[in-house]
């Protein structure tokens, strides 16, 4: 599976909105999964000065990640592969991508 990066503009969202967004989207993550399309939400972060908000996903392709961000009604403006960074690097010396050990 692959990260992927949905990119949201959420100009005047609220703390719940963002909490009502969070739980939305992990409930149609799990709707997917125990339908037989696996995708997972990582984690997000928004950035309030700019009203924007990034999510990281783990899918098979990019498709599955609008496909959920659509069913639960949630704005996106993209959903782009991208590499997950973490503070401690993963074995391997790179972040998560296709193909890599978690």
């Amino acid at each position: 599976m692959a990260i992927y990066l949905v990119d949201r503009d959420l100009p005047g969202i609220t703390v719940d909105g963002l909490a009502a967004m969070r739980r939305a989207t992990l409930a149609m993550c799990r709707d997917f999964t125990a339908a037989g399309t696996p995708v997972r939400y990582l984690h997000g972060l928004f950035v309030p000065g700019e009203a924007r908000c990034l999510c990281l996903f783990e899918a098979d392709d990019e498709a599955t990640v609008a496909a959920v961000n659509d069913a639960a009604h949630l704005p996106f403006t993209r959903v782009v592969e991208a590499l997950d960074l973490p503070a401690e690097p993963a074995e391997s010396g790179g972040g998560r991508r296709t193909g890599d050990a978690g």
